[in-house]
């Protein structure tokens, strides 16, 4: 058993109370490998933004789970090197087992997600339930989830959106125990979220009809990547396919990120950042194949992203 507070990790619980009364989100940022990690760390020691370092259960069959726990546990001293001590969050995105929660609070997880969301709602809470009883015993945070998101994100399939029922909030917050809830409000995972013509639109009503029911509740959005149309267009003109790639628009973004939602979950931008960067070298300089020459461009825009993104869309600057 590995306590993250060894490891200079922080729960989700301070952070979230301090981003719901301030009227900002907490960037969560997904991460597979070393490069991520370093873009995540230098663009939130840069703007002084607190951090929510994502794992996938994909992710963590890909990165192997003993070298993410010392990933994270570098990640700490890392924002010290470069000069700032970042309040850290390493969490479970889309645990889907008790099992697979336990294992990661065993390995040094500090917050984990259960998504019982594809089950009956009775089978959803005794799930989030179980998961609480036992993260909590090591001070552990959980989030769960009411409602489905639609869209495609490693193990995450869903082929249409069912919304989040207000009525249901306060009863499976109170029955579960949960520290945070994510909601289904038009949001949808992966790049391809809408199609031309569609117009992007979350459900802010029944964000609003949400916090009246679990007022001051710390509330996590899904599924908001924004698919930046220059960086698909850059994807595209040095060779990529990415045909009708389009995303929810940063102002509604910034509109629920003033309200109780406190968590906002970001992984397919930075996906589509990485590739522009390395398509581009790539592109230009064809006989180049050292790793790190196209590797360490691509990781400098990821951090001009994830800067941007914690600036003008999250809000989360300088609140570290």
């Amino acid at each position: 058993m590995v306590n993250y507070k060894d490891l200079g990790l922080v729960n989700s619980r301070a952070m979230f109370a301090k981003a719901v009364s301030g009227g900002y989100a907490i960037p969560a940022f997904n991460f597979n490998n070393m490069e991520q990690l370093q873009a995540i760390v230098a663009a939130c020691v840069e703007t002084r933004s607190p951090v929510i370092l994502q794992v996938s259960s994909g992710a963590r069959k890909y990165a192997n789970q003993t070298l993410l726990r010392y990933m994270a546990q570098g990640a700490v001293e890392y924002a010290k090197e470069l000069g700032f001590a970042l309040p850290i969050v390493l969490h479970l995105d889309h645990g889907d087992t008790f099992e697979l929660c336990k294992s990661c609070i065993e390995y040094g997880f500090s917050s984990v997600m259960i998504d019982g969301s594809h089950h009956s709602y009775a089978k959803n809470v005794e799930l989030t339930a179980q998961v609480v009883e036992y993260a909590h015993k090591y001070d552990v945070t959980v989030e769960g989830e009411l409602g489905v998101l639609a869209g495609v994100e490693d193990d995450v399939k869903a082929e249409q959106h069912t919304y989040t029922q207000p009525d249901e909030v306060e009863d499976f917050v109170k029955k579960t125990g949960v520290d945070s809830l994510a909601i289904s409000i038009g949001t949808s995972h992966g790049a391809f979220k809408f199609k031309p013509g569609q117009k992007p639109q979350i459900r802010l009503d029944i964000l609003a009809e949400i916090e009246k029911r679990i007022p001051g509740f710390p509330i996590v959005l899904h599924g908001a990547s924004s698919v930046p149309q220059d960086i698909v267009a850059e994807i595209n003109r040095y060779g990529g396919q990415l045909k009708d790639s389009i995303g929810i628009p940063e102002d509604q973004l910034r509109a629920a990120a003033k309200s109780a939602v406190c968590k906002i979950n970001i992984d397919s931008d930075g996906r589509l950042a990485m590739t522009a960067g390395i398509r581009k070298v790539l592109s230009e300089q064809p006989s180049e194949f050292d790793p790190r020459k196209y590797l360490g461009p691509a990781r400098e825009k990821l951090k001009a992203l994830y800067m941007h993104k914690v600036k003008e869309v999250l809000g989360s600057d300088g609140k570290a």
